[in-house]
């Protein structure tokens, strides 16, 4: 059986792209699933764009691409803002060519959020006191009729798993490029994974393997800086928001 590499969250690090490419072809892999949010982030947006637009994977848009094809220049957030002007005409047409979801096989689903949304986290929840865990019984009521075994969903940017009851399975790879953030809706928290590395999923048949792989972190870390981002600068150091 082929052996699939799964990514997500991207954001731009294109030197965190390249390592797990070369990574996952050193293990065989032979296709690559993309779950979206590929681009935005004070990074490489353009030259994340070529480096993809040259490879025949699998890719579903994240909300970070919608809103950059859908709301107006002056209104986008400062991570969009940055990424929209760095891109030419021919890289957004790419982008609005990306399904939001999609039926990669009679086993797998993509998402980037849950099938509904592309906002909502799958396997997280926010409250008051921050994010945490979100129950069994939510994931299955987020995953509603979806036939498949395995769903793939991103946005988090946190490595997780979870098995339901009836034997389906919702897996988040992590992010690629940006392993930490902060968020204020739909209450202030931050999701750290704990580690600068890049995280990708290898797909052995059914068999889930969560991988990390080092690569040159400072590099990217002082690009946003450069970029006036020093949240981002800390998130891609240290795997953490403080």
């Amino acid at each position: 059986m082929s052996k699939i590499a799964v990514l997500s969250d991207i954001h731009g690090n294109l030197p965190a792209l390249e390592a797990v490419e070369a990574d996952a072809l050193r293990r065989g892999v032979t296709a690559f699933i993309n779950l979206g949010d590929i681009l935005s982030g004070p990074l490489w947006p353009s030259e994340t764009a070529d480096f993809l637009m040259l490879r025949d994977w699998a890719t579903i848009a994240g909300n970070q691409e919608r809103q950059l094809l859908t709301i107006a220049a002056d209104k986008l957030a400062p991570s969009d803002a940055f990424a929209k002007k760095e891109l030419s005409e021919h890289h957004l047409q790419w982008l609005s060519s990306l399904p939001p979801i999609m039926e990669y096989s009679d086993d797998i689903f993509l998402c980037h959020g849950t099938p509904q949304s592309d906002l909502i986290y799958f396997l997280e929840d926010v409250g008051p006191q921050g994010a945490f865990r979100a129950t069994s019984e939510t994931v299955a009521k987020r995953l509603g009729q979806i036939r498949q075994r395995l769903t793939l969903c991103g946005h988090t940017h946190i490595s997780r798993v979870v098995t339901l009851s009836d034997g389906r399975t919702v897996a988040n790879p992590g992010s690629v490029g940006l392993p930490a953030y902060d968020d204020i809706a739909p209450y202030p928290h931050v999701m750290e994974s704990g580690t600068p590395y890049a995280r990708y999923i290898l797909l052995d048949g059914m068999e889930l393997n969560f991988l990390t792989v080092e690569y040159d972190y400072a590099f990217a870390a002082n690009k946003a800086e450069r970029e006036g981002r020093p949240d981002w600068a800390i998130g891609i150091r240290t795997g953490k928001m403080h």
